[in-house]
């Protein structure tokens, strides 16, 4: 059953058990991955819709800090709920300690040793640990080990 179908099915769940937030967030992904396969004229992959989800899940955090200046907390609520209904779908993020592993070995791989080579760093990373690491978890990190 590929992710996608997944989706669907766990809606159709959630319709029958009246569970209105998670059905609510799951018809928000859905129409996400419709828009894009009209956007794009092609049939989603895993890989397409775990970078959907994980653009979801940035565009949620993204109004939490947002709502958290306004002082709206009903809506940091809402939000968080969302990302808590997605984040079942991605693959299980890398620890902090994994991350920095990872990035050392990838460090190495390249050859790299100052902030200059830090597009090189990011390039394989961004390839390599799609999906278990948030690009801006990366970033941060790899500025620490070349630091």
């Amino acid at each position: 059953m590929s992710l996608r179908e997944k989706i669907n099915q766990d809606l159709k769940e959630a319709m029958k058990a009246k569970d209105v937030k998670k059905r609510d967030a799951l018809r928000l992904l859905t129409s996400a991955f419709k828009q894009v396969e009209v956007d794009e004229r092609k049939e989603l992959s895993d890989d397409d819709v775990i970078k959907i989800i994980q653009k979801q899940v940035k565009s949620r955090n993204d109004s939490i800090e947002q709502y958290k200046k306004a002082q709206r907390d009903d809506l940091v609520a809402k939000e968080q709920e969302e990302i808590n209904v997605y984040e079942i779908y991605l693959p299980k993020q890398l620890s902090d300690d994994e991350l920095e592993n990872s990035l050392k070995d990838i460090i190495a791989k390249v050859g790299a040793e100052t902030m200059k080579d830090m597009g090189k760093v990011m390039g394989m990373a961004s390839k390599e640990l799609a999906g278990k690491a948030d690009g801006k978890r990366i970033n941060e990190c790899v500025k620490e080990l070349l630091a």
